[in-house]
């Protein structure tokens, strides 16, 4: 069970989920480390500053691929290809969509952490 938060996205709300699953599901998919490609990503976007930021079409790409997989694994019935799913929509800002990503998956490793020290072992 992972976190949950709804963003909007082209005027709808999407649920997107983080949990402990997302680096294996993300690694089986796409053969990455989505803890390299996050932090590459953060650091890439500036705090959100179009002007100032450093994204290349291989960091969209990075972000529509961790959009993806946290999206599918909120909701099962997504379509089984990033394509597939970013059809659904006409165009959203990186900007917008990728901050939120970003705090909800340190909420999870947040709450990952906690649960580690108050476990009896």
């Amino acid at each position: 069970m992972g976190i949950v938060r709804k963003i909007k996205i082209d005027g709808r709300e999407v649920a997107f989920c983080a949990s402990a699953a997302i680096p294996r599901l993300y690694r089986l998919k796409f053969q990455r480390d989505i803890y390299k490609d996050l932090n590459a990503l953060d650091k890439a976007i500036r705090n959100g500053n179009e002007k100032e930021s450093n994204l290349d079409l291989f960091s969209l790409e990075m972000f529509e691929n961790i959009a993806y997989i946290m999206a599918k694994h909120a909701n099962s019935s997504i379509p089984d290809t990033p394509e597939e799913w970013l059809e659904q929509f006409n165009t959203f800002s990186i900007y917008q969509v990728l901050p939120q990503l970003i705090e909800l998956w340190s909420l999870n490793v947040q709450t990952d952490v906690e649960s580690k020290k108050t476990s009896p072992n």
